[in-house]
């Protein structure tokens, strides 16, 4: 019989229950053994009939522990991230890894260093309908990609509470909006397969609700010479649009793709569209839906095997920061009103790089 890989949990809000429920009820291979981190830990850990220990020390020193994940703040990874490489374990970051590209670099070299796995979470591209939009593009279906946009749109009840709930995400260098863009882009660059040159973005807020960055168009150039558009918008109002939350068209040479994350993929071709396939409905504020956990199972799945079989890891450590310098280059853009380059320096921060781009 084969060893289960041991993890533990650092955090224990709503994605610390995803995680626990995953790894119990979902995933081959692993045993979750303890969690550590907030008021919630010992109600989680029982709940699973696991052990809740009180500091991250103490979990990353337990033997019975091969990976970590780190499911808490984002501007506390990093951080955790050095500790847990540190002590040997293999980890997985919820998304965005941190908060700016000198944080990811950070955990990126410490990981490095320590010879340890560092695969970042990025569950939209375990969707369903994701999986099967990027198989249509990779399989040439569609021909070269040419241009694609995805919108995410949601009204300011929902996004008030939830800065209510985590008072960082009000922070102006990322914020809500790096949480959610981390997640636009990310797909972004996956679906077009190149690395982003040129970012040139307005974000701004519209409501009177003192929550900056809630509204946000970006383009994005390519180096393939495709370009993107991400257009994200937390404050409407109380009535949202049809398929909006991970909605995204591509133009290929050969035809076209039409799809939400959360219902449909349509692929146009010979002046027609073929529904290809319909994501059965979920519940995305439900940690315990099991149709939302496909996603985040086929990711820790990933990871599990990638531990045990020393497989490549399907989202890096440099997809994970990509997706960041992306939500990074458009505040900069934001802020200076400038066209953004990329890459941006491993060192830059914000002030730094709107003067270099002047």
């Amino acid at each position: 019989m084969i060893t289960p890989v041991g993890v533990g949990i650092i955090g224990s809000g709503f994605m610390a229950n995803t995680y626990a429920e995953v790894l119990t009820n979902h995933v081959q291979g692993a045993q979750l053994v303890a969690i550590a981190g907030g008021t919630r830990a010992p109600a989680l850990a029982a709940r699973y009939a696991i052990a809740s220990v009180d500091t991250l020390d103490e979990l990353v020193a337990r033997p019975d522990i091969t990976a970590v994940i780190l499911a808490g703040p984002e501007y506390l990874r990093p951080e955790q991230a050095t500790i847990a490489a540190a002590a040997g374990k293999h980890i997985l970051a919820e998304k965005p890894m941190a908060t700016s590209i000198a944080a990811c670099d950070a955990m990126i070299t410490a990981c490095d260093a320590a010879q340890v796995k560092l695969m970042v979470v990025q569950s939209q591209r375990f969707r369903g309908v994701h999986q099967r939009a990027k198989q249509l593009i990779t399989n040439g279906t569609i021909g070269s990609v040419q241009e694609m946009r995805i919108w995410s749109l949601f009204p300011a009840s929902w996004s008030i509470p939830v800065v209510a709930l985590r008072p960082w995400y009000a922070d102006p260098a990322a914020g809500l909006f790096m949480s959610q863009g981390v997640h636009n882009f990310d797909l972004l660059r996956w679906m077009i397969g190149s690395e982003a040159t040129t970012v040139y973005a307005r974000i701004t807020s519209y409501g009177s609700h003192n929550i900056p960055n809630l509204s946000a168009v970006a383009i994005v150039g390519f180096a393939s010479g495709a370009t993107g558009q991400v257009w994200i918008n937390m404050e409407l109002p109380d009535t949202a649009f049809p398929d909006s939350q991970f909605h995204s068209q591509v133009v290929g040479s050969l035809g076209l793709l039409d799809f939400d994350g959360y219902t449909h993929l349509d692929y146009g071709h010979a002046g027609a569209w073929e529904r290809v396939w319909t994501q059965p409905p979920l519940n995305p504020m439900d940690p315990l839906d099991a149709i939302r956990l496909e996603s985040f199972a086929g990711q820790v799945q990933a990871f599990i095997d990638a531990i045990r079989d020393d497989k490549p890891l399907l989202v890096t450590g440099d997809d994970g920061r990509a997706a960041v310098e992306l939500c990074q280059a458009a505040l900069l853009s934001a802020q200076s009103g400038q066209v953004i380059s990329l890459p941006l320096s491993r060192s830059t921060d914000h002030a730094e790089a709107i003067h270099n781009n002047h």
